[in-house]
């Protein structure tokens, strides 16, 4: 378990490309999670991952990305707070990172945020600083998205990573989309030409769903796979009810929409006769292969030099 003290040196000031420190903190492996509120995450699923895992491991945060740098604040605009009808506080929006021991092999680092509306290659850039002081040995980023798929059935996760050899020892369902993409794609993209081993993860939200509803299947899958990479059990039960009984509410949400349940009928066909098969391991397997190409890349002198971290 990593400690989650000040590292030596300087603790907090201006980094690269708008990242600014409160401090350095010495951690145990760590992998860095990333979600994104915005494009990236259709019913929040994947920033309600990223939530539930920095309470889950009492994540403190060390540093973030200032602001004026990224986003546009006609977008993400910055909320006033009142005491006895008197400005006390304007909260600023921010990405903020946080770091967690997890009682496994790997401490978590968490970036937690939004979508940034400008200059994507320099806010790259200060997450890989982070990455590379911290000494994270690989950055996982979730996502979820909008599609073509009944609520009624368990959601598949797709997926890529920056070597195809981890795709498949992860057992991901290979991901075919190609166009248009967010700071996802582009993070995942400028890891892999900085030479550091990501995996992005997708999970699918139901299209004919009101946007403002939350999928708890689709966070808890998330979290599943998110926590076998880091090598630990989550306890996920209240989640899985959650996601009971979201089901239910849909199914009377929908009751009485014959064309929307003949619609639903269909998706349901599909996902039960799949026209090609898809991988999937168990969470042991995943752990296990993850530790492995972290072995294999080291032996093979292709992973960062220990002064990177």
């Amino acid at each position: 378990m990593g400690a989650l003290d000040h590292a030596d040196g300087p603790a907090d000031g201006f980094g690269t490309d708008g990242l600014v420190w409160e401090r350095r903190p010495r951690l145990t492996r760590p992998l860095m999670v990333c979600a994104f509120a915005g494009w990236n995450d259709a019913g929040d699923a994947a920033t309600g991952a990223t939530r539930w895992l920095a309470r889950e491991f009492d994540a403190r945060p060390f540093a973030s990305v200032d602001p004026e740098a990224h986003l546009d604040y006609r977008r993400h605009r910055p909320r006033l707070h009142l005491v006895d009808g008197v400005t006390s506080d304007i909260d600023w929006p921010a990405n903020r990172f946080l770091a967690g021991p997890t009682g496994g092999p790997h401490d978590a680092v968490l970036l937690m945020g939004m979508e940034p509306s400008r200059n994507w290659r320099s806010f790259c850039r200060a997450v890989l600083e982070v990455v590379a002081t911290t000494g994270c040995e690989m950055v996982v980023m979730l996502g979820a998205l909008l599609a073509d798929v009944p609520h009624t059935r368990p959601p598949v996760l797709t997926g890529s990573a920056t070597d195809p050899a981890l795709i498949d020892g992860l057992g991901l369902s290979r991901s075919r989309y190609e166009g248009p993409t967010g700071i996802v794609g582009v993070l995942h993209d400028q890891c892999r030409a900085a030479g550091v081993p990501s995996v992005s993860l997708w999970a699918p939200v139901p299209h004919y769903l009101p946007p403002i509803h939350s999928d708890p299947p689709a966070t808890e899958l998330l979290l599943s796979r998110t926590a076998d990479l880091l090598g630990v059990g989550l306890r996920l039960d209240e989640l899985r009810r959650e996601g009971e009984e979201w089901r239910l509410r849909i199914d009377d949400a929908v009751g009485d929409d014959d064309d929307t349940r003949a619609y639903i009928r269909r998706l349901e066909e599909r996902a039960d006769h799949p026209s090609a098969e898809t991988g999937s391991s168990a969470g042991d397997d995943i752990a296990a292969a993850f530790e492995r190409y972290l072995r294999e890349q080291d032996a093979g002198g292709e992973g960062r030099d220990e002064g990177d971290g």
